[in-house]
Parts: C-alpha cells; structure tokens; sequence
C-alpha cells in the first residue's frame, strides 16, 4: 500500500513559502531542496495565463482547490508556456491521494503500478493528477529498484517540498498555483530556462542511474527548446550510456515517439549520435550510418520531412520512419538471402526487414500494427523500377502505395532511386484511365457499342377465320 506522511488538507500547514527578490539556489550542495520554501514568482513577474490552459485542466484545479487541497499545474505544460510555446499536455500535482481525488471525480479512475496516479477524463482529454512524492527512508515505505538501481515502484506520498526532489530536471519543477495563479521554483529553474540551461536535480549520477531514460529525455528537451545540457549531465551520460539497455524495450519505444514525433527529429537525431545514444536504440542503423554517407543522406531527408510535416500539422505515422531506418541494413542483409536461397528483391527485402524487425525488438518493442505496414512498404520498392503490364499498374491500388511511393521519392530526392522513374509514378496518379493505359502499354479497351432500342410492338390481332 502507499504510504502518506503528511496531512492530506491545505489547511494543514504543509509548507511556509516566503518570497525572495533575488534568484538565490534553493538547493543545498547535497541537492535536495531547502527547508526555507520556495521563491514564488507573483503573476505580474511571470507570463503562465490561464488562457494557456485547457478547460478541463482549469475544472481539475478549481474542484481540488475548492475542496481544500493545494493544485498545482507542474511540470511540461509550466515550461512550455514560459518559453512561449502552446502546451498540450497537462499535469496537476496535489496533496490529495489518488483515493480522494477519485472520490471528488465521477469521470476518474487510478491507474498505474510503478507510479499510483489518477486520470481524469474529459471526452478524449485526460488529465493526469498525482499526489505529492517523498523519498523512502522507512522499511515499510512502496518503492523498490532492480540491481542497477533503476526505479520500478514508487509510492511513497509526502509534500510539496518533498515531491519537488522526486522530479528530474530543474525546468520541470516549476509549480503554477491555481489558488492565486504564482509559480513556486524550489530549484532556480525558472532562472535556468531564461539563461537556457538544462540542470539535473540532485546527484547526477543517482538519478540517471535510478531513471536511464533521463539521458533520453535531457537530449529530447535539449533540442525542442534549444537549451545548453548540464556538463555534468554529458560526463556521466557519455560513461554510463549503456545503462538504456537496462530500460523496458516497450518504454523506449514510447520514448522514440517523443524524441522523434515532436518537430525536432533532425536536431534531436544529431544529439543522439553525438551523445553515443542513437546506437543503443537503433545499433543496425547507426553501423550502416557510419558506412554509408548516403544512407545518412536519406535519413536526414526523412527526418526533415517529418518536421516539415509536424510544423504545418500534419500527421505523421513512426512506421515511415522506422522504414527509413531500416532501409540500409535491410538492403544488406536481403543481398546475403539471396545469395543463400532463390527468391525475388520484394521476397528478399520483405524477409530481411521481418528479421531486423524481430532483432530490434529487444532494444525498442515496434508494435505489430507498424511492422507489418512497413515490411510491406519496403517489399513495394522493387516494383517502382517495372511502368508496363498489368502488374506495374495494379501497384497504383496496393494499399501501400502511398507510403512507398513518398518512400520512393525520398530516395530520388537523394540520389538512391531513378528521378525519370520517380518522375513518371508521380504523373502517372493523375492521368485519365486512357492515358494510364497507354503510360502502362496496355492495349485500351474497346468501348462497347451502345445498342439501340427497338420499338415495342405489341401482340398481333387474331384474323377470324
């Protein structure tokens, strides 16, 4: 069960903030937060509007504040909307347990293992509340970590100014108050986000050893917003890079949707690579990156068209860029299935792109419903090089073909595939049913004769004899 340390009501004096003119640390040199309070940004000092906050955030926060529990907006959505952007996300941090939120919620229901929260939903919206954190020093305290130190269960409740030590980085501890609408910084993150910095809470190397995926996230919010990563972040990180391994294959593929998703993928995909990251997650990939400019070449085609596409709101699917990074060792290894074994290029590519699938599944875990697409999208590129017969123009129907032809073109666009083949697959999807028959040299079908109408005569009389 979890355990809950302190008063669960606002009225019970959790915390004694003060406010500060000056910017001073908050963090002791052992990194935890100072027992004084938090310096608290009034609403004039700061540019956080409610009008950045969605309805059904604003219910949350009004309904706990109402019943006498403290609610906070904190993390993503705060840093966003300080630096401008239109946060999509929100989360609200309460010292109401996951038990009493449910109870103030007709439309809640808790979830989670690792970390107990609750959801409450909006139609498709759904935000997310979690109660006040501590750090376990007792024996009967919920949480427990693998070997390698990594979290796999924490439920231990407390105060804001315990929970503030449970978050990762100083820009995603900033607490927005509903109850007058001012941020309380524990950690000077809100002075690192202006000299844009990106500073770790606590001991380094504890918490990237507690939570690998922190080496992930401090690269994925470096690039979405443009901020210097801490020095002392980069020297353990480039030490311990193999701690990803130690991650849930399935939770790096979530990871991959964030990194690469966001409108940052080329920026984010270099800070990979240069960070030693981008190999434990795709180590096919990165070997044929090191060998072939012009694969790099189409990756980064790819990458740029996915952010091209993100900023003008477009969507975007994770199996065309799973393909891409693919394509490469694919190749090579179909060549070798070839030379063991009789089959066609599509076979060949189909079979090939069916086993580093499998391979790769014990790094990130590609869900079925995009492997399957993308197999079949990287098994289509041999067809492009054949524009007569039947077959050639069936390709127009396959359900894939949209996605292998924008594949298609990537590879044009760089070099990789044919431009006067690319050139007429392009042309081809607009011409008449006449002019496609022709583009495919197939014999056009006659157009059946109309047949006239004869006139309806009716029964003849019968002559008396």
């Amino acid at each position: 069960m979890p355990v809950f340390r302190c008063p669960g009501r606002a009225g019970a004096a959790i915390i004694r903030p003060h406010i500060e003119s000056s910017s001073g640390n908050h963090l002791k040199k052992s990194g935890k937060p100072d027992t004084r309070g938090p310096r608290i940004i009034p609403r004039a000092a700061h540019n956080v509007s409610r009008d950045d906050v969605s309805k059904s955030a604003l219910k949350v926060l009004y309904r706990l504040n109402k019943s006498g529990y403290q609610a906070f907006l904190v993390g993503g959505c705060v840093r966003d909307a300080l630096v401008g952007l239109h946060p999509k996300d929100f989360d609200v941090a309460t010292n109401a347990t996951p038990e009493e939120v449910r109870a103030l919620f007709g439309n809640c229901r808790l979830i989670g293992r690792r970390f107990r929260l609750a959801h409450v939903r909006f139609g498709r919206e759904i935000i997310e509340v979690a109660t006040f954190r501590a750090a376990a020093n007792h024996v009967d305290d919920d949480v427990s970590h693998d070997q390698e130190g990594r979290i796999l269960r924490d439920n231990v409740y407390g105060s804001i100014e315990e929970d503030v030590w449970r978050r990762d980085f100083t820009c995603n501890a900033l607490y927005y108050n509903i109850a007058d609408f001012s941020i309380w910084d524990y950690t000077d993150g809100f002075e690192h986000i202006k000299e844009k910095k990106l500073v770790l809470i606590g001991s380094v190397e504890q918490r990237l050893r507690e939570d690998p995926v922190r080496m992930l996230r401090a690269i994925r919010f470096a690039a979405k917003l443009d901020l210097e990563i801490d020095k002392a972040i980069l020297d353990d990180m480039h030490e311990h890079v193999d701690r990803i391994a130690n991650v849930p294959a399935a939770r790096l593929f979530d990871e991959f949707l964030k990194l690469f998703q966001a409108g940052r993928a080329e920026k984010t995909f270099d800070m990979l690579r240069e960070h030693g990251l981008f190999a434990q997650l795709f180590p096919a990939t990165d070997r044929e990156l090191d060998e072939d400019e012009t694969f790099a070449d189409f990756v980064r085609a790819a990458l740029r068209n996915t952010d091209r596409r993100v900023d003008e709101g477009k969507s975007v699917t994770p199996m065309f860029l799973l393909g891409v990074f693919f394509w490469a060792p694919t190749e090579r290894l179909a060549e070798i299935r070839r030379a063991e074994e009789k089959m066609s290029e599509s076979q060949a590519l189909s079979l090939a792109s069916y086993e580093l699938a499998a391979e790769q599944q014990q790094r990130v875990s590609i869900p079925r419903r995009f492997t399957v697409p993308m197999r079949e999208m990287i098994a289509l590129q041999p067809r492009f090089t054949a524009t007569r017969g039947k077959r050639a123009l069936n390709l127009l129907s396959h359900r894939r073909f949209r996605a292998a032809y924008d594949f298609m073109m990537l590879r044009a666009e760089v070099g990789q595939f044919d431009s006067e083949l690319a050139r007429f697959w392009t042309e081809v999807q607009t011409q008449s049913q006449d002019d496609r028959a022709d583009a495919f040299q197939l014999q056009r079908k006659p157009r059946a004769r109309r047949r006239s109408r004869r006139r309806r005569r009716g029964p003849k009389s019968s002559q008396p004899s």
